[in-house]
């Protein structure tokens, strides 16, 4: 199927006479006839629910459509996308290990990397995404268990070379993981590209009604742990805690990450998404192929306006003609990247400041990438834990302004700005 009729269909096949929607399963618990038959849930032999703080029937069909959509073997929710991202780097590294991600992920995730991660004995080595070949080289070393970094930066918007960071993460034995909540997997599928291993924040474009906070995890089902046995110990030796098994050999190449990442890690931290909010998060998906391309079709129109007008200092928008990420964009977006806008007025943060607060139509909120039209300063919210040396070393100055373009009418949209400039 196309991504347009996945959206719609995939995950779920109602059999007759059953619920045309996926069914939202509200319970805690599941019922067995026998000790015997939950037993071999337990063990891992045989598949069902036993607790929804490890898995749930709803969820599980959701993340079914994601991982349809991008192209990948498995899926699971989570309850954000921060416990993605920890979820997804967790389950391959521990205390001891050492990971290369880009420099200029999302203040969130770049904190929990730099400051809370690290207090559990992984390190983090931060390259610039643009770096040299031989700076790469240098990030890695014999302890990397994994390299991270955003299809498109949030918010600096730089894109991702997702091949190349590919091509170095594989010569070293160690998957690619990458975040793709941005372009979504209508507009980019990183594991076409050489990406081992999807996230997502669900709370943005995939739900895009500003209604449940989630986040995903989809498995490429391509990277071979067995090959690479002495780096991924929890995937290639027995798990005393499931009574031995190994999850590479038992689940194979499309089942063993998604597999362990449920069956140790939401079973120890619980971070699951609520039935409810997977529910709302499916019926969002079901528009994404109709939301994505009218947010990229607003974006490039509010971009171009601002580009021109003399009171703007710079533009920062991957569609833009002439845009550093021009070229790459169309190389792994060519339908489109995002609705998002980075850019800085004459007069710089206290600029920034005053210009917000005239605002009518475009509204402050920490929020990004729903159907309604918002507007940040990250150095004085989102990104505001981050020294000024941090925030430029993140590509996300003092002065940058986020500019999330909705999709009410772009007309709107640009004389909200041209009232607010004025």
């Amino acid at each position: 199927m196309e991504r347009e009729t996945m959206c719609i269909q995939a995950g779920y096949s109602p059999k007759n006479g059953e619920s045309r929607m996926i069914p939202i399963i509200q319970s805690t618990t599941f019922k067995y006839d026998t000790s015997e038959d939950m037993g071999k849930l337990f063990d891992l032999e045989a598949s069902g629910y036993f607790y929804t703080r490890l898995q749930n029937p709803t969820n599980d069909m959701v993340a079914a459509k994601l991982a349809a959509l991008e192209g990948g073997t498995a899926g699971m929710l989570t309850s954000s996308g921060q416990a993605a991202n920890f979820f997804s780097v967790f389950n391959i590294a521990t205390c001891g290990d050492h990971i290369v991600s880009a420099s200029t992920i999302y203040g969130g995730t770049f904190n929990l990397f730099n400051v809370t991660m690290r207090k559990m004995g992984i390190e983090f080595t931060f390259v610039d995404p643009d770096c040299s070949d031989e700076e790469l080289e240098k990030a890695f070393r014999p302890n990397t268990k994994a390299v991270f970094g955003e299809t498109i930066a949030n918010p600096a918007l730089v894109v991702f070379d997702i091949e190349r960071f590919a091509k170095a993460a594989h010569a070293h034995g160690v998957p690619l993981i990458v975040d793709n909540t941005f372009a979504t997997p209508i507009n980019c599928r990183p594991i076409e590209w050489g990406a081992d291993i999807v996230t997502h924040s669900t709370t943005k474009y995939l739900d895009g009604h500003d209604a449940t906070v989630g986040g995903a995890i989809i498995d490429g089902g391509k990277f071979d742990w067995m090959a690479h046995a002495d780096k991924f110990p929890g995937l290639t030796t027995p798990d005393a805690s499931y009574h031995g098994i190994t999850y590479a050999e038992k689940f194979g190449l499309g089942g063993a990450f998604i597999t362990k990442c449920t069956a140790q890690l939401m079973r120890d931290f619980g971070s699951i998404q609520a039935p409810m909010n997977a529910f709302l998060l499916n019926l969002g998906i079901e528009s994404l192929a109709v939301r994505v391309p009218r947010h990229c079709e607003n974006a490039q129109k509010v971009a171009g306006y601002l580009s021109g007008h003399d009171k703007v200092a710079w533009v920062t928008y991957p569609g833009l003609p002439g845009d550093k990420y021009y070229e790459r964009a169309k190389k792994y977006m060519p339908n489109g990247t995002c609705g998002v806008i980075s850019f800085g007025l004459k007069g710089g943060r206290s600029a920034a400041e005053a210009f917000m607060k005239k605002l009518k139509v475009a509204m402050i909120a920490t929020h990004v990438a729903d159907a309604h039209t918002c507007i940040l300063h990250p150095a004085n919210s989102t990104h505001r834990q981050l020294t000024d040396e941090e925030l430029i070393a993140g590509g996300v100055g003092p002065d940058l302004i986020r500019l999330s373009v909705g999709i009410e009418n772009v007309n709107d949209i640009i004389a909200d700005i041209e009232q607010a400039l004025a």
